[in-house]
């Protein structure tokens, strides 16, 4: 009886410490429209949290492209990513990667022309820049 005891406490206690909490992810959508060398307003990631950034280009003077990373935003210092750049016609996806606190910093391409990009805004923020010469369109989703 005392064993049966001992290993119903201690089953109730593995039990208790197995549990799994689940939430529901935020998210965050973006869409643009930016005439030739426009910057989007600036976006900001959640801090101190892996966040998957999502961009494509649907424009129909470009080839469709898309690219993402995991993005971390350390607040008032830099931000940090990986991920695959969109491919550029017969070329495979290529890793980014890096750090930035500067304006400008490429993030990745999300178009297969590599002329829009998300880059470095500040160190709290990204932006969306069109390098082309014709009118870019797409959207952007963040997820952490």
């Amino acid at each position: 009886m005392l064993l049966a005891t001992v290993v119903a406490i201690i089953t109730s206690i593995v039990v208790a410490n197995a549990t799994q909490t689940i939430t529901t992810p935020n998210a965050a959508f973006i869409s643009y429209n930016l005439v030739p060398g426009a910057f989007s307003a600036a976006i900001t990631p959640a801090s101190n949290k892996s966040v998957l950034v999502m961009g494509c280009c649907t424009s129909a003077t470009f080839v469709a492209g898309v690219g993402q990373v995991s993005l971390l935003h350390f607040p008032s210092a830099f931000i940090v990513w990986t991920g695959l750049e969109s491919t550029t016609g017969t070329t495979g996806s290529v890793i980014t990667q890096g750090t930035g606190a500067s304006a400008g910093t490429h993030i990745v391409y999300i178009d297969s022309f590599h002329q829009v990009e998300i880059q470095v805004a500040g160190k709290d923020t990204i932006r969306i820049h069109n390098g082309s010469s014709s009118v870019a369109a797409g959207n952007v989703t963040l997820i952490w």
